[in-house]
């Protein structure tokens, strides 16, 4: 079996509150995207675990914990699991939650069909508050720590996303160590609402304020973007992956980020 989880960025992303267990209460709109890692697995004399592509660490991999999650409802024999890795890590892109989810769902249909999508959302959300998007995919607003889910209308057809990594890591601690909660503003379901180039400078990700100071690199891609002609451009989740919408295809083809270490164009 050959699955293709894939990736997601965010329009905005508001963090509102520290909450009593430790998580933040978020804002943010979830846009599913066809940038794609690849897993096969099937079933095997003993468990192994195989990754090629990006070197990162497999120990305790989200993959892993997903299917140590499926075996808590039913025995599933030893697997032979391989992930190729395209979509980089610790970018803000929920490569990770993605591989996880989309390795759960196909674990559950076929071996507990029984679970309805909002059991395994309820499930994934476990391991991470980025899983459960992936379960349904789309376009999403997501509150809660990220896990709960309400589908939004936002026409994107015709427009290009260009994503820009630089190839920075930046770890989840890090990005919300240095964040002041705030939650007396615009919400972000409104804002989307509006023409996409109102966006800029309404449409905020409250994570660049303190990491655009530490890696100034990620300002540079943002501004280079809106000079290529980008209607909206912003960091997509708690970095260090850019991105810029177009209305122009060729304005979109032809933007070059001398700071990306990986680049892709992609049109909706």
């Amino acid at each position: 079996m050959i699955i293709f989880p894939t990736c997601k960025i965010n329009l905005g992303l508001h963090v509102l509150e520290k909450r009593i267990d430790g998580f933040h209460s978020l804002e943010t709109v979830m846009v599913e995207i066809p940038w794609t890692d690849e897993i096969e697995f099937k079933e095997s004399n003993e468990d192994s675990f195989e990754i090629k592509g990006l070197e990162i660490s497999g120990n305790n991999n989200l993959i892993l914990q997903a299917l140590r999650l499926a075996r808590t409802h039913t025995t599933i024999p030893p697997l032979k699991i391989c992930l190729k890795k395209n979509i980089p890590m610790g970018a803000g892109l929920g490569g990770g939650s993605s591989d996880a989810a989309k390795f759960y769902a196909e674990l559950a249909k076929f071996y507990f069909p029984g679970r309805t999508i909002t059991d395994l959302e309820n499930d994934i959300s476990s391991i991470g508050s980025d899983c459960a998007f992936f379960i349904k995919g789309g376009t999403q607003l997501c509150t809660g720590r990220g896990e709960i889910l309400n589908p939004i209308h936002l026409d994107l057809k015709g427009k290009h996303l260009v994503i820009v990594n630089p190839g920075i890591h930046i770890s989840t601690a890090e990005a919300f160590g240095k964040i002041t909660p705030n939650s007396d503003r615009e919400s972000i379901e409104n804002i989307v609402k509006l023409d996409i180039n109102e966006w800029n400078g309404r449409l905020k990700n409250d994570f660049e304020e303190s990491l655009f100071p530490l890696y100034p690199e990620l300002r540079t891609i943002k501004s280079r973007l809106i000079d290529y002609g980008a209607a909206y451009a912003a960091m997509t989740g708690s970095g260090s992956t850019m991105f810029g919408i177009f209305s122009d295809l060729r304005d979109a083809a032809t933007s070059k980020i001398d700071e990306a270490r990986f680049m892709k164009l992609i049109s909706f």
